[in-house]
């Protein structure tokens, strides 16, 4: 039985300063192969490559990971400055729209990191340039020094709405989890329901609210360690049954009546 495909939206790099190429971190295709037990598929997310029609059938979920470049502050009605960093206007144009798709479809999406401040923007949000340079923040920046362990490292604890989904789907109210970006939420988008903040306030697990397929977003890289950390685990293997039922409900019903036999 063929598995259902996760499409991972990439991201694009230059190497040597000239041979361009999109990418994905391996991590995040280790987490959906081996804990959400789906195909990962790289997704080049530029609107002259790829249309996000025919990305929504060919894919059954979506992966909306981190990565460097940030979402284009024009995207949610603010002025471009310095310190909003550097932009890949490309995958903004693949990413907002596909998210907005997939909340009307009911397919399943997952977003990590950038990909939590693109649910975000995609459902009318905003956000802050520079956390840490807000009164009374931490610096969620990824330390600058040291292993990928230390960089990936648990540093703060998460705290969930009691009784919510993301309490629910890791068993606690309070989490432990890594922390490798500048940007985050500023004000909430329509229908997203923030249920998980850091220590000092700052927004770190989303979903959108009467969505009819899953929806969950964190602001922490799961995708480390996934297949043994107990919060990053369980939020996998969720994503891949939500996507798995989706997969099955959307087959024909002779396809079914294959993979039965």
């Amino acid at each position: 039985m063929a598995r259902p495909v996760v499409g991972i939206i990439g991201n694009h790099h230059t190497i040597d300063g000239a041979y361009e190429i999109h990418g994905g971190g391996l991590m995040n295709s280790q987490a959906i192969s081996q804990v959400s037990d789906c195909t990962p598929l790289l997704v080049p997310a530029d609107p002259r490559l790829v249309r996000v029609e025919d990305l929504l059938e060919a894919c059954d979920g979506f992966l909306f990971t981190g990565g460097r470049p940030n979402v284009h502050p024009e995207e949610y009605g603010e002025a471009e400055t310095k310190a909003h960093g550097f932009f890949d206007r490309s995958r903004d144009a693949i990413a907002l729209p596909l998210i907005r798709a997939c909340v009307e479809r009911g397919q399943p999406i997952l977003g990590i990191c950038r990909g939590f401040q693109e649910v975000n923007v995609a459902m009318g949000g905003t956000l802050y340039p520079e956390i840490r340079d807000l009164p009374g923040r931490m610096n969620h920046r990824m330390p600058p020094d040291g292993s990928i362990e230390e960089k990936f490292a648990l540093r703060h604890k998460v705290t969930l709405a009691q009784g919510g989904v993301f309490a629910k789907l890791f068993g606690a109210q309070e989490v432990m989890t890594n922390t490798l970006h500048g940007q985050g939420i500023k004000e909430a988008g329509a229908r997203i329901v923030v249920e998980g903040y850091a220590p000092d306030g700052t927004p770190e697990a989303i979903y959108v609210q009467g969505a009819r397929g899953f929806t969950l977003a964190v602001q922490w890289h799961p995708e480390w360690n996934a297949a043994n950390d107990p919060v990053s685990r369980p939020l996998f293997v969720a994503f891949g049954k939500a996507v798995q039922d989706y997969a099955t409900r959307r087959s024909p019903p002779s396809a079914q009546a294959d993979k039965v036999a």
